[in-house]
């Protein structure tokens, strides 16, 4: 985690320094725009913020012929049945961080693209409605879908989480408190780097 944190560091030291376009691109097999660049390439693990079902389930009506004892039997076993069903259906109902499976993430100048058979997801810097970085390794936002329009909370867990918001702050979120303050480093990083002979651009 330390190298990528340090290689973070000279990333946003380029890009403070309007260097950024000189960096090689590292290879990835995303897609790219014209004059887009990309800078980090590794594994992640995508979740969503989201229910896993509306509440319905199927009902069971039941009817029962025979002697008393056996429809009594039929008929209990059947609201039992039913009652467990509702609950499932209710727990299904809430949301919850659900994942979605793992993938390769590439990070560039312009955003976060996530590939995977079926749930790749491109987060481009300027259409996030939100970004965080709410754990060591874990890259949190939210954004609208461009199709329907409706509301969409995910994290992708990679060890460029701090590439990835301190790249989608600078390019949405300059006011964000957590660049401003420099809490996407661990404390005393800079000190800690110095220790083991490494040189740290001042980024914070």
């Amino acid at each position: 985690m330390d190298d990528h944190l340090l290689y973070t560091c000279h990333v946003v030291s380029d890009l403070v320094q309007g260097k950024l376009a000189e960096r090689s691109p590292v290879p990835s097999m995303a897609r790219l725009g014209p004059g887009e660049l990309s800078v980090a390439v590794g594994p992640a693990a995508r979740s969503s913020w989201r229910a896993l079902g509306d509440g319905s389930y199927a009902h069971n009506t039941m009817l029962a012929v025979g002697r008393p004892g056996f429809v009594i039997g039929s008929l209990v076993g059947s609201a039992l049945g039913n009652a467990a069903r509702r609950r499932q259906a209710a727990a299904n109902a809430q949301p919850r961080w659900v994942a979605d499976g793992h993938g390769e993430v590439t990070v560039t100048d312009r955003r976060a693209h996530f590939g995977h058979p079926q749930n790749s997801l491109d987060l481009e810097w300027s259409g996030l409605d939100a970004a965080d970085l709410v754990a060591p390794g874990f890259f949190q936002c939210s954004f609208r879908d461009m199709h329907n329009g409706s509301p969409w909370m995910v994290q992708l867990h990679s060890h460029w989480a701090s590439l990835m918001f301190v790249l989608a702050a600078h390019a949405a979120f300059p006011a964000h408190p957590r660049l401003l303050g420099g809490s996407w480093l661990p404390p005393d990083f800079e000190a800690k780097c110095r220790a083991f002979g490494h040189a740290c651009p001042q980024v914070r």
